[in-house]
């Protein structure tokens, strides 16, 4: 029988379970924008990509070419090398393409018609390798082993204890040419295994390449149960669930094959008798790969001779139509103006806020160029530059910007006047110290009255709920206003505005704490923080997990992460690390105990923090006790059942009862003992010494009490905590109740005894963004008050942000966030209070570019965990509020524009359903 659909296989860049390491630093975006000027529609393109024997389509609308642009500090470049030349510098740029292929997947029986043979191959260029294992008969759940030596084909290298990669090698016998690569895998009959599980890698590119998000499943007998990451016959189907659609399925039944099915089944009735029920079969799977190809742009300014004014010549060899989206400025503010005549040939304004000018071709065929005059009385030209509707060019984020001769003054001069203006700043805040410290004096001891009241006995007996939360909400508003004083009273450095980076550390060791962090509180950071997780549910299948993390430190922080989440580090049951054993053996599936040392090391370069995952609430033991219960532990923490809680049903735990819920996979430890307490504080000492840690994020929190998270967190003085605190929502008869106060006041509850030293996982806002995104119910995300229904709308600086995690998504996929929508959750939570968390799996994936523009609005905008909500719409279809007066933005597929007045706003960033203002 055949079968004839189509499946995208999408390879997986960044780190999963057998994820590596993309070669060139890329956004992915469905409708990429610019930051100021986004294109007013969408158009499809598709390039034609040929080889000697094969050709592959790239449709950009599906897959648009992602760019990103770093500007080399390159003064006297190509073109214009002359004596007249005022500036030129050059901007590379690493750009890539996508190629089709296919995954072919064959099961033939072998020469001697006993055996059988699995062929894996592909057709696109590239350095492939096959990692893979298998899967046993008596085995339970996904884990994979290692499989016996006869199967293993020369050349392969054992990774650990449960893979083998095997390189493929060309095919002598393809008519694919030299783009074909395969490798062959001899399957002896009467065997143990049930099932070949692999993936695809590519060396050159460092992609890892899976099956609808899995590891790809050949079956060897025919009683396993089916699954969507199955290859080979499927019996009674047609199409295959999930949004990558469909797949071609070609059956190769020979005569031999069947006969020898028949005979095979009438000789044994017992399925798990090996592989007598195979079926020879053939697969194709489409996959992509991102090819890389380095292009540039370069920029020289000279005077011309005649008018006095500046010539700009900008060429790149960038092919095809470039439209370069330009504009020009008066000072260092950067705001856009349309200059005015004479304009290059082919130019049209848009929106009379800038100029859209289409590059020539230049004379030798490659690549574009345009010369462009501009007024002296213009400090700087700014520019970004449009490929097609999807595909934008910006520097690092932000505009080109091109400094003009009015404003290039000899280095020497800037220099000097950037020195000056250091001091006159650090003046000017130092006269004004002693009045803005009499102010926020006042607020402080306001605050302070306020929490003597909602402390007092007196107070909690006789005041209500609601009193109480008023009064809370009445310190938090004291608490930013405070917070705001100081921020608008303290100077912003960066290495551009100061001549020397000596200087920078000098100044601001004198004269402030951190320029842009006030007093650090491990519950919220600076206030500033953006929080990645580092991680997926797969990520220690690679065994290298650390490594190629590493490698990620700059691009990560080019973002504007400034925390990073790492996976647990311990010895543990589970290879995912949550069920940990001995608490000092730092060796995981993640890697060594040296190889965290060095990722640590890497992102403290890069300038991001980094939180280690910590698993107090329960741990597994090492020994049985003479029931044969396993309660007695080992290692250098070698606890007796008295560390484990008595009301434990399982684990004959000898402790005093639970402080919080039970984890029934494993002994919950008794935190109310001494020598516990004791033992976790110098275990938590030790990891910030010995590793590095900043911080910590701290699991399954519910299963004992804040308070003793407290006595830990001030023991081990983290920069930054966060609990996870799960519970479930409020439903009525399957409905999720608008009304979810009582699940947020739990989480409060926690933090609270926490004494605020730890934030918490604002589950509350994840699970009404479910709701309010999947059902079109946008009136969800404001509560009766006209506050946002989240922790974030009672304590926002307390409440972690997040739409997705290793146990909601991944593979895992326990509560997936609504597919295609999370552009819009991350709308909401990048410009909303709290510290936002941005999942791994989304950083590196088609939202990159979106996700990326998002978090430079955040940064531009210096929105932090304590800024105010105006909630401006909540109703079916559209949510819309204002940000700190700064961002407005909308969700939903619903009408809203920011109110005109005195208040000018700007398009920063529009994609499906979402759209984001910035105040001009």
């Amino acid at each position: 029988m055949s079968m004839s659909t189509t499946l995208t296989l999408e390879p997986l860049f960044g780190f999963n379970t057998r994820r590596g390491i993309p070669i060139s630093i890329i956004h992915r975006s469905s409708k990429p924008k610019t930051l100021l000027f986004p294109p007013p529609s969408s158009l499809s393109s598709s390039t034609i990509i040929k080889s000697s024997s094969w050709s592959w389509s790239v449709s950009h609308r599906l897959h648009a070419p992602k760019f990103e642009a770093f500007a080399a500090n390159t003064d006297t470049l190509e073109p214009l090398q002359s004596s007249d030349v005022l500036f030129s510098k050059i901007f590379p740029i690493n750009r890539t393409e996508l190629l089709e292929g296919q995954i072919f997947v064959r099961l033939d029986q072998g020469k001697d018609l006993r055996n059988w043979e699995l062929t894996v191959g592909c057709n696109l260029p590239g350095k492939w390798v096959l990692h893979w294992g298998v899967s046993r008969l008596d085995d339970v759940g996904s884990e994979w082993d290692q499989p016996p030596r006869d199967m293993i084909p020369p050349g392969s290298v054992p990774i650990k204890d449960y893979a083998i990669e095997t390189p493929l090698k060309k095919s002598t016998s393809s008519s694919e040419g030299d783009n074909f690569h395969e490798v062959k895998i001899d399957l002896t009959s009467n065997s143990e295994i049930s099932a070949i599980n692999f993936v695809l890698k590519d060396e050159e590119t460092g992609a890892w390449f899976q099956h609808k998000g899995r590891d790809f499943k050949v079956p060897l007998v025919s009683y396993l149960k089916e699954d969507a990451n199955i290859i080979g016959p499927k019996k009674g189907f047609s199409f295959w669930p999930g949004a990558l659609g469909q797949i071609s399925n070609i059956l190769l039944k020979s005569e031999a094959v069947h006969s020898n099915d028949q005979d095979n089944g009438k000789q044994s009735s017992e399925p798990r008798k090996g592989n007598s029920q195979l079926e020879g079969f053939y697969v194709e799977l489409p996959i992509t790969k991102e090819v890389t190809v380095g292009n540039s742009i370069s920029v020289s300014v000279k005077k011309c001779a005649e008018t006095a004014n500046n010539l700009l010549y900008l060429e790149t060899d960038i092919p095809g139509e470039v439209l370069l989206h330009w504009g020009v400025c008066k000072d260092d503010l950067r705001r856009w103006e349309v200059p005015p005549a004479p304009h290059p040939a082919e130019t049209v304004a848009f929106k009379n806020r800038a100029l859209r000018t289409k590059l020539q071709s230049r004379d030798s065929g490659k690549g574009n160029s345009v010369e462009i005059p501009v007024g002296e009385e213009f400090s700087g030209f700014l520019f970004v530059v449009k490929l097609d509707d999807n595909t934008w060019l910006n520097d690092k984020g932000n505009d080109f910007h091109i400094p003009l001769s009015s404003s290039s003054n000899s280095l020497t001069s800037k220099k000097k006047d950037q020195s000056e203006a250091v001091q006159r700043e650090v003046t000017r805040v130092e006269s004004q110290e002693e009045p803005t410290s009499t102010f926020t004096d006042g607020i402080i001891s306001e605050i302070r009255h306020l929490v003597t009241d909602i402390s007092s006995e007196k107070t909690r007996k006789t005041k209500s709920k609601e009193a109480q939360e008023s009064i809370l909400q009445e310190i938090e508003r004291l608490a930013a206003e405070a917070y705001s004083i100081f921020r608008t009273n303290v100077p912003t450095f960066s290495e551009e505005t100061i001549a020397e980076p000596e200087a920078v550390a000098s100044v601001e060791s004198e004269t402030l704490v951190s320029p842009e962090a006030p007093k650090i509180s491990s519950g919220t950071g600076t206030g500033y923080e953006i929080l990645c997780q580092g991680f997926n549910w797969e990520s220690h299948k690679s065994g290298r997990w650390y490594m190629e993390l590493k490698e990620k430190a700059a691009e990560l922080s080019s973002f504007g992460f400034t925390v990073v989440w790492l996976p647990p580090p311990t010895e543990s049951v589970s290879p995912e690390g949550y069920m940990p054993k001995d608490l000092y053996n730092l060796n995981s599936r993640y890697g060594n105990i040296d190889e965290l040392k060095d990722v640590v090391k890497s992102f403290h370069r890069a300038g991001i923090k980094v939180l280690g995952d910590v698993v107090l609430n329960h741990r597994c033991a090492h020994f049985k006790n003479q029931n044969g219960i396993w309660n007695i532990f080992g290692g250098r923490l070698n606890w007796d059942d008295r560390a484990i809680v008595a009301d434990d049903p399982h684990f004959q735990g000898r402790g005093n009862k639970s402080s919080g819920d039970n984890f029934h996979a494993a002994p919950n430890i008794d935190h109310s003992q001494e020598f516990v307490r004791k033992d976790i504080k110098e275990w938590l000492l030790w990891l910030r010494k010995e590793i590095g840690y900043d911080g910590w994020r701290l699991d399954f929190v519910r299963g004992f009490w804040g308070g003793y998270v407290k006595d830990y967190l001030e023991a081990s003085e983290p920069y930054f905590a966060v609990g996870e605190y799960w519970d479930s929502l409020s439903y009525t008869y399957g409905e999720m109740d608008h009304n979810q106060d009582a699940h947020r006041q739990r989480i409060i509850d926690w933090i609270n005894a926490t004494n605020g030293t730890a934030g918490a996982f604002d589950v509350t806002t994840k699970g009404i963004l479910h709701s309010a995104l999947d059902k079109c119910e946008y009136w969800r995300l404001s509560d009766q008050k006209g506050k946002p229904p989240g922790v974030l709308g009672w304590w926002p600086s307390r409440a972690v942000t997040f739409i997705e995690n290793h146990d909601t998504g991944s593979t895992q996929g326990h509560w997936r966030f609504p597919s295609g929508k999370e552009m819009q959750g991350y709308a909401y939570i990048l410009t909303h209070p709290g510290t936002p968390s941005v999942f791994f799996d989304h950083i590196f994936s088609h939202y990159k570019t979106e996700i990326s523009i998002l978090l430079s609005v955040r940064q531009r905008n210096k929105l932090h965990c304590r800024s105010i909500v105006k909630i401006c719409k909540a109703e079916r279809d559209v949510y819309a509020a204002i940000i700190d007066d700064k961002v407005a933005m909308k969700i939903g597929p619903g009408h809203f524009e920011p109110p005109s007045g005195s208040q000018k706003w700007s398009s920063a960033l529009e994609g499906r359903d979402y759209k984001i203002w910035e105040a001009s």
